[in-house]
């Protein structure tokens, strides 16, 4: 046994008297100790939890990647016409947003700016925080971005029509 030090502890006096009825004078300080011992091994280090905070977020970060292989493989299967576009919308202006892509099927991002009356940083920030955080939680993004031309646009934001709900 390693070196006791001495430690004063205050308790209840109806758990002193108990302890008084229970166990014998000479015994107590060894059943004080064997408790807080006991105790002390139920309680997890803080070390230890600190580990396990780690291992837990590489874990959700590597399933996070397989349903990123599986979605681009098309094994994960999507329940086409399920997805609630506005999901993935923080504020009024994201709404806005969303609200002028599902009317319009695309958008440029010079045109939801001057829709949504503010600056087209803003928005092309606020178009690559859905495409990501759609991406994250479905593996397949509910709008993206096209830089060729398609039906008479170039370079615009298309929602998926097969992914929201109709």
């Amino acid at each position: 046994m390693s070196e006791t030090r001495i430690v004063t502890v205050k308790l209840p006096e109806d758990v002193y008297h108990e302890m008084a009825l229970r166990i014998p004078e000479g015994d107590r300080s060894t059943f004080i100790r064997e408790a807080i011992s006991e105790k002390l091994q139920k309680t997890p280090k803080a070390d230890t939890l600190l580990a396990l905070q780690e291992r837990m977020g590489k874990i959700e970060q590597e399933f996070g990647q397989i349903r990123k292989y599986l979605a681009d493989l098309e094994i994960l299967t999507f329940q086409h016409g399920k997805i609630d576009p506005y999901a993935y919308c923080i504020d009024e202006l994201d709404h806005k947003i969303m609200e002028y892509l599902l009317h319009y099927k695309s958008a440029t991002t010079p045109e939801l700016a001057e829709y949504v009356k503010t600056n087209r940083w803003l928005v092309l920030n606020r178009l690559r925080k859905i495409e990501k955080a759609s991406k994250k939680q479905t593996g397949k993004s509910i709008i993206e971005y096209y830089a060729g031309e398609k039906s008479g646009k170039k370079k615009a934001w298309w929602i998926d029509q097969e992914l929201i709900q109709e």
